[in-house]
């Protein structure tokens, strides 16, 4: 039996829950785990306050949360194995740092959702808030490997300043996606947001709904249409098998190619599907 974990009562104070780590509660009891402290607002106050708990990690590695969540920070932060399940919706900070295992969410998430994550796949069939993927404020990178998928809409400065990864959008994207990129892969699947790449190096941010596709910035040159790339063949087979929908004609489309930023290095690509113009 899982260990579960269920809020009471929603809480209007943000309450952060880092201390529960799946390499630390997979040794513990119940009530170990609701005596652990977590931070609500300016104190520290037993888990057990705010929620209930029942089962045991010990087995599966498995953890579910359950209830609405979404002022509840840093599920699943630095999580390296196991799997922890969100029946309901996250707050900020979702899998932050993790290095490995698998986040699904059945709602919405707050912003920072795999802030600078490094391995692991978080799964959210909902919508996630700014800066997916992205790097702290001050820092240098953003997520380095992983993936992050994501079936409904998402917000601004997807993919901030990330290294390496796969971030997919189903749903609409904000403004800025990719800006500061240093390498790695993000899918939009439905109406993109403005100015996308902005300060990218290397990468690629591909547009798939060609109709509500962003203007171009300046310092991204046209590189002509390429069609059925090897490597986007790979990813749509990829997400297919993780059951993530993905429109069928997207395996033949042609794309239009865009080379920049030239401000920076400019061996970054942003992709528009072309064949429907």
């Amino acid at each position: 039996m899982p260990l579960t974990i269920q809020l009471r009562e929603k809480t209007t104070i943000p309450v952060e829950v880092d201390s529960i780590r799946m390499e630390t509660v997979r040794t513990q009891s119940a009530d170990q785990v609701r005596a652990t402290l977590i931070q609500n607002g300016n104190r520290q106050v037993e888990l057990g306050e705010f929620f209930d708990v029942s089962g045991s990690a010990t087995d599966d590695e498995v953890i579910i949360w359950e209830g609405d969540c979404s002022h509840v920070k840093l599920i699943g932060t630095h999580l390296a194995s196991g799997t922890i399940r969100v029946e309901g919706h996250a707050g900020m900070h979702l899998g932050a740092e993790m290095t490995g295992g698998e986040i699904t969410v059945t709602g919405d998430v707050g912003d920072w959702a795999g802030a600078e994550m490094h391995g692991g796949r978080i799964r959210i069939y909902g919508d996630a808030g700014h800066l997916v993927g992205a790097a702290y404020r001050g820092g240098s990178r953003g997520m380095t490997g992983g993936e992050i998928l994501i079936d409904g809409s998402a917000g601004n400065e997807i993919g901030h300043s990330m290294r390496r990864g796969l971030i997919v959008v189903g749903g609409c994207s904000g403004d800025a996606p990719g800006v500061g990129m240093i390498a790695g892969s993000i899918l939009l699947l439905g109406k993109g947001g403005i100015r996308p790449g902005p300060g990218m190096k290397r990468g690629t941010i591909l547009f798939a709904d060609a109709a509500t596709a962003p203007e171009i910035l300046p310092a991204f040159h046209s590189a002509g249409v390429t069609r059925q790339p090897v490597f986007l063949q790979l990813f749509w087979k990829h997400l297919a098998a993780c059951g993530f929908k993905v429109p069928a004609d997207l395996t033949a489309a042609a794309w239009q190619r865009h080379i920049g930023d030239f401000l920076e290095l400019g061996k970054g690509e942003i992709l528009i599907r072309s064949d429907l113009n």
